[in-house]
């Protein structure tokens, strides 16, 4: 069975009001946390954005890139990007990550990945759940739901729990609230910090 990892890095950041792909995280930028925590659990990792000159110099040699069409406005979103990212990724299941998860786990990205084979082959996505309803950005999708994706998004459907609503998908079970936190405001960012500094003191 055949995992890759997409990561997507193609939003504005408006509300950050710098790109949060590159926020300080330790030694490296919050981008970099990410793939190299998808590393973990696979050796093909793809970047999602329309910035490749961006963060190519600053992400491993490995990594894989898919340039996503810059387009006027705002971008047309993270369904639609995902359904273009799976016309050049082909294996069996891919995980989906946005590219401001500071609290990713490997270990727990393993473990799920290792759950994977066990899953009946109707399921389309593995993800977690929380009570605003799927985290359709932290977790695995079957492969073959590309042409589902394509169908939806050609319809004018932006929505992943819309879509997610329709699909066969099961819930990872006992994800940590933390490891799901991402950051899309200078507050958030802030929040983050002052609790990661307090962890380690």
């Amino acid at each position: 069975m055949r995992v890759a990892a997409v990561v997507l890095a193609g939003g504005r950041s408006r509300r950050m009001g710098q790109d949060k792909a590159l926020l300080p995280l330790g030694d490296r930028p919050l981008i970099g946390q990410v793939v190299t925590t998808a590393f973990v659990c696979t050796d093909e990792v793809w970047v999602m954005t329309p910035w490749v000159a961006r963060y190519r110099p600053i992400l491993p040699t490995k990594v894989r890139f898919i340039a996503e069409a810059a387009v006027e406005g705002d971008p047309p979103g993270p369904l639609v990007a995902f359904a273009q990212a799976l016309n050049h990724v082909q294996t069996d299941w891919v995980l989906l990550l946005a590219c401001d998860l500071p609290n990713l786990d490997g270990g727990r990205l393993q473990t799920w990945c290792d759950q994977l084979a066990s899953l009946p082959p109707e399921v389309i996505a593995y993800l977690p759940q929380s009570s605003r309803g799927w985290e359709p950005l932290c977790g695995f999708y079957r492969g073959p739901c590309r042409a589902d994706l394509e169908a939806a998004s050609a319809l004018g459907d932006r929505s992943f729990q819309h879509w997610l609503s329709e699909q066969r998908v099961v819930a990872i079970p006992q994800v940590p609230d933390d490891m799901l936190l991402n950051c899309n405001t200078p507050a958030d960012w802030g929040r983050y910090q002052a609790r990661a500094n307090r962890l380690q003191n």
